[in-house]
């Protein structure tokens, strides 16, 4: 190590940076597979989903009725515990509390008198059986506590004021949540609040929160499952033959990685990126081992005379092999305690790139017992070819100085390089396409303006002013317009069956989202509009008007929609537009059919606010004076379009870019094993060049002569490479209903890049061994 310092640097150098990586990602796989796996009872806390047959179509997720949590528990014997749940986990719904002169925003949920008895969430204050028993129970984080009564102990017993409207008493508090929930909130209300602030939620017939339920100790899963499978057929009353429902379980523990559905059923999540992250890690490893078996055997002609006369002293085989696994593992030793360092380093670089808030385990002895396996592996498999390779020479044949080495062993080494180079141009194609799906989400025509849009929440006084804001907004500097809607248009989850229109199928009861809208909403979103107009003030019977988009106006089959009767919940409307297909959920997901109701005079709901270009700074810093003058006992809260949908896509957003990096790095290590058969192959062929330098030959077809063997293996990793590439991407982007097209245009450039790097790594070796001193390599003969 010592004699041939840079060769042993490149070794421990490529050997660290893999295993930097395969920490880093063991690190990121752990904390993913940690969430929401803290539960004491977490083989018995399962979350309830909803599958529905909608006209030989199958939908499925997590959204169910209201009331479901408390009937479940009564009806199915087996059944311990349930509780309804909803959260707020967007900037517009943080909720306002007030204690005397404070009055703050926080993140909070809504949850039955059940949920501390299934959850594992320590209750510093109170106790767990009646603290959410009461309407207008409380419970608060200690953060919460800290930040309104100074403590825990101060804050128990204590009323705050809930959204100016409401005085709720606490009654417990609870640890602040950890980051191993999938789910953290500041603070838990009754779920009577939420039935009470939300009556929509009291209709059997729609949808929204979820439901989580403890089954009894001795309870079999699988037969709850068959048991509530139909449960909801006696209180949907609008189930038809064409239109039914179906309840599940899965596990709470499962669902933060697996709760995608396909065709209603679960198939994948964010188990999805676990996986691909775990095999870049692999991938890149085995590119660091691949590295440290070329340049071990690239050097060893220079061992070979060590081992003749070691074998002829009587060393045995299998003790030369135990010596050089025994280099081999002490080489990775070393890799492995520069990479630990590394990690450290890198490792707040890392929660910033993944969103997380990781911690290097320093006392966790699983941890530890970790990286010693993966060290040992990491040795083992780096050294056990070298070991065997290097043991296998001939003593007289080494001392005679005649040492050839086979065809075979020549093969397995470029065989080495290919494989290296497969798995790198798998590693930059599947960059290239997760970077242009990625830049799609980003670039896509949605069918409205995210740009230069803020939502402010519609929140105490502001329920009774709302047309007085906007009276007063559209005269303030930098506004341009003003609407009003349910939710925030990257986040409509309602939906209901409830509609109907003439020539219905009686039998067929198809799902709508469905949510509200105020004047101007078309002209606010910049909207397109297919027939009719918007909902306007100028007409009176828009008071039960209707706006339906292009997927809803295909299952109610209309011809010419406009005036036709449209009936919701029993509230007789007509269709007075139809707006284009626009996107108002994930890309990941097909348009769903839409309804969108006359709601100007709602009590709820989100402002939104169509500023000028290059205007918004000073749109609202107006619009918060506006705020602070309607509405003075609530903080002015504000939120961008263009933020919210971001939000969708973080998991995305770093795949894109950890990939790219993981490319780099796999592609920087492939460059160090192929400068190590570069090596091998000069070694070998120094006379070779000296006798064709002697004859003639230029530096110029030297450097060819050495490097078409290595173009040739690259292009050789680029056809078995290409289809690899392509099933994995076209897997990859089947997540989504919109989606980017798989160019061949993609492989061609990471081809063309791996040749050139290829070329790059090998032409500084090519070039010395070709200008070399052809007398300093024939002076033997």
């Amino acid at each position: 190590m010592m004699r041939y310092k840079i060769f042993s640097l490149i070794n421990i150098l490529g050997l660290a940076l893999g295993m930097t990586c395969s920490i880093l990602i063991l690190l990121l796989v752990q904390d993913e597979r940690s969430i929401d796996n803290f539960h004491e009872n977490k083989d018995r806390l399962f979350v309830v989903y909803q599958r529905q047959f909608i006209d030989n179509k199958i939908e499925a997720g997590y959204f169910t009725p209201g009331l479901l949590g408390n009937e479940i528990k009564r009806v199915i014997p087996e059944i311990e515990y349930a509780s309804g749940f909803a959260w707020v986990d967007n900037a517009t719904d943080r909720l306002t509390f007030q204690a005397g002169d404070k009055i703050m925003k926080f993140d909070g949920c809504y949850a039955d008198s059940d949920y501390f008895k299934m959850a594992s969430y320590s209750l510093l204050k109170g106790n767990k059986t009646t603290s959410l028993s009461s309407p207008v129970s409380l419970c608060i984080s200690e953060k919460m506590a800290k930040a309104f009564f100074g403590s825990a102990d101060a804050a128990i017993g204590k009323t705050l004021r809930y959204e100016n409207k409401k005085d709720l008493t606490i009654t417990g508090v609870f640890a602040d949540v950890k980051n191993n929930s999938s789910v953290r909130y500041d603070f838990l209300i009754n779920w009577f609040t939420f039935l009470d602030d939300n009556s929509w939620a009291k209709d059997w017939g729609n949808n929204g929160p979820n439901v989580l339920v403890l089954l009894r100790k001795n309870a079999d899963p699988q037969l709850v499952d068959k048991k509530i499978r139909k449960f909801l057929d006696k209180y949907n009353k609008d189930q038809t033959a064409s239109f039914h429902v179906e309840l599940g379980l899965q596990k709470l523990s499962e669902k933060y990685l697996h709760s995608r559905f396909k065709n209603g059923y679960l198939s994948g999540g964010r188990i999805e990126y676990v996986r691909l992250f775990s095999i870049v890690a692999i991938f890149i490893l085995i590119i660091a081992c691949i590295n440290f078996m070329n340049l071990t055997t690239a050097r060893s002609a220079r061992r070979a005379k060590e081992i003749g006369v070691r074998k002829v002293a009587g060393a045995v085989k299998t003790a030369l092999m135990r010596q050089f696994l025994s280099e081999a593992l002490m080489i990775t030793g070393f890799a492995a305690l520069l990479s630990l360092v590394i990690v450290i380093v890198l490792l707040p670089y890392f929660n910033h790139l993944t969103q997380k808030q990781i911690e290097f385990p320093f006392t966790n002895i699983y941890f530890w017992i970790s990286i010693v396996v993966l060290t040992f592996v990491t040795g083992i498999a780096s050294g056990i070819y070298p070991a065997v390779f290097l043991s296998s020479f001939k003593p007289i044949t080494v001392l005679k100085g005649t040492l050839k080495f086979s065809n075979r062993s020549t093969f397995f080494r470029k065989g080495l390089v290919v494989f290296q180079f497969v798995l790198s141009i798998i590693l930059i194609t599947g960059t290239i396409i997760i970077s242009k799906q990625v830049n799609y989400i980003q670039k896509a025509n949605l069918g409205y303006d995210r740009e230069n849009l803020v939502y402010i929440p519609v929140e105490g006084e502001l329920r009774k002013t709302y047309n007085v804001f906007k009276e007063t907004a559209l005269n303030a500097p930098g506004v341009k317009s003003v609407s009003i809607m349910g939710e925030t248009i990257t986040n409509i989850g309602s939906s209901s069956y409830g509609l109907d229109w003439e020539g219905k199928d009686p039998n067929s009861s198809p799902d709508f989202t469905n949510t509200f809208e105020g004047y101007d909403f078309v002209k606010t979103l910049n909207l397109q509009l297919v027939a009719g107009r918007d909902i306007s003030k100028d007409f009176a019977s828009d008071s039960a008007g209707y706006l339906i988009n292009e997927s809803a106006l295909k299952i109610i089959g209309y011809k010419d929609p406009v005036g036709k009767p449209l009936t919701l919940w029993g509230m007789k409307g007509t269709i007075v537009g139809v707006l284009k297909d626009f996107h108002f959920s994930s890309l990941h997901d097909r348009i769903r059919p839409l309804i969108l109701r006359n709601g100007e005079n709602s009590t709820w709901g989100n402002i939104l606010i169509r500023t000028e270009p290059g205007k918004t700074k000073q749109a609202l810093a107006s619009l918060e004076k506006i705020c602070k003058q309607l509405n003075p006992k609530f903080p002015f809260t504000y939120s961008f379009s263009d933020e919210e949908y971001q939000k969708l896509y973080r998991s995305e957003q770093v795949v894109g870019q950890s990939s790219s990096y993981f490319a780099f790095l796999g592609i920087f290590i492939c460059c160090l094993g192929l400068l190590g058969l570069a090596m091998f192959t000069a070694e070998q062929r120094t006379k070779e060049i000296g006798i064709r330098k002697v004859l003639g030959a230029s530096v110029a077809s030297l450097f060819t002569l050495l490097s078409k063997e290595f173009i040739t293996l690259v292009a050789i990793a680029m056809a078995i490479a290409t289809p690899l590439a392509w099933w994995a991407m076209h897997n990859w982007l089947q997540g989504f209903a919109y989606k980017v097209p798989i160019d061949i245009w993609v492989f061609a450039l990471a081809g063309l890049l791996a040749i050139a790097i290829a070329l790059i790594t090998v032409s500084f070796q090519a070039i010395k061994a070709a200008i070399a001193n052809p007398v300093k390599s024939l002076r033997t003969e």
